[in-house]
């Protein structure tokens, strides 16, 4: 079975060597909305597209990473059902939490990917190997960016994302071939 999906080899080149992923969750995992239910609980929408995306990751050996800075009963509990164990919420310094993440795992920014959608995520995407952004994400952070996402941040825009790092892991069609 043979991938559908192609990427101008520059931005496949940008994007090998990841081993990292950090990704931010309203507007990017999210769709940036605030649901709140009539008796005030924060109520969150995610793609499932996106929560595979996150899966494959793993599976290719890169390990997925979030930093938000926010905090919810819904949000730990798809993370956890997606066993991504590198976590930060609440976060308002996302630099320092990606840092620590690096630490942990013994790996450098030139090893690492980041996927953002708006001013607090800037320090990360600039300092990564690969940066990404939502289509909608804020005009600041598109420029800065080497990958603008087709999709929307919420509606598939970190799948695109993980698509283009697995494809340029080299373990994209091997993956593929696990559904066929």
């Amino acid at each position: 079975m043979s991938a559908a999906l192609t990427y101008p080899p520059e931005l496949l080149l940008a994007a090998q060597g990841v081993r990292v992923a950090f990704f931010d969750v309203d507007g990017v995992l999210t769709d940036g909305g605030v649901y709140l239910s009539g008796e005030g609980e924060t109520l969150k929408r995610f793609d499932i597209l996106d929560g595979l995306g996150l899966k494959l990751l793993q599976k290719a050996g890169i390990t997925p990473a979030v930093i938000t800075g926010r905090d919810s009963t819904p949000l730990r509990g798809r993370l956890e059902a997606l066993g991504i164990s590198h976590v930060h919420y609440g976060t308002e310094d996302k630099l320092a939490a990606a840092e620590k993440t690096l630490a942990v795992l013994g790996v450098t920014w030139s090893q690492a990917a980041a996927i953002g959608d708006d001013w607090p995520d800037l320090p990360v995407l600039r300092r990564c190997a690969f940066a990404g952004a939502p289509a909608n994400a804020h005009a600041e952070v598109k420029a800065q960016v080497r990958y603008v996402t087709r999709a929307r941040g919420g509606h598939g825009a970190a799948r695109e994302f993980c698509d283009v790092l697995l494809l340029a892991s080299g373990r994209y069609g091997e993956l593929l071939e696990t559904f066929g």
